[in-house]
């Protein structure tokens, strides 16, 4: 997806699956990455960029806050036990998008190369959002890029 797309004050909506075709799923309280089929339904992710990107690294890739449609919840980092984690919270996006600053714990650098983006933490640079290789573990996040771990994942936007 093109990051002009990104650059409206509208959220963009789509699917997301991994270079593995594993689709996110949300299955109870915990974002997942599963296998593509008929039955299974993949959350609809909500994206919109930082209304504030001044104050942010340069180069590094859009900002954008990185949300799901129903039930509203937004993926954050945050630190458990001296290592950064990947969780969910009930947040309504265009919140997030209303801030004077960057809420960066919410931001993710969405970097683009051919069909497949990376989602970097804005608070824990260095740290990608991952799914596991062989599907049904949860998203997280991690510094290990290519090596247990699928970085690269797809957009396919819905259309409004």
């Amino acid at each position: 997806m093109d990051n002009k797309v990104l650059s409206k004050a509208h959220p963009v909506q789509g699917n997301i699956q991994d270079v593995n075709h594993l689709v996110w799923v949300l299955q109870g309280q915990t974002l997942k990455a599963v296998p593509r089929k008929n039955y299974i339904d993949p959350v609809t992710v909500t994206l919109i960029s930082c209304n504030c990107m001044e104050t942010l690294e340069k180069d590094r890739g859009n900002p954008v806050y990185l949300g799901l449609k129903e039930p509203e919840l937004c993926l954050f980092c945050t630190e458990d036990k001296g290592e950064p984690t990947l969780q969910l919270k009930e947040q309504n996006i265009m919140d997030l998008y209303r801030q004077p600053e960057p809420v960066k714990p919410f931001l993710f650098y969405y970097e683009q190369s051919g069909s497949t983006s990376t989602f970097e933490s804005v608070a824990f640079p260095g740290w990608f959002i991952a799914s596991c290789s062989n599907g049904g573990c949860p998203l997280i996040i991690t510094q290990e890029l290519g090596q247990a771990y699928t970085t690269n994942f797809g957009l396919t936007v819905l259309q409004p």
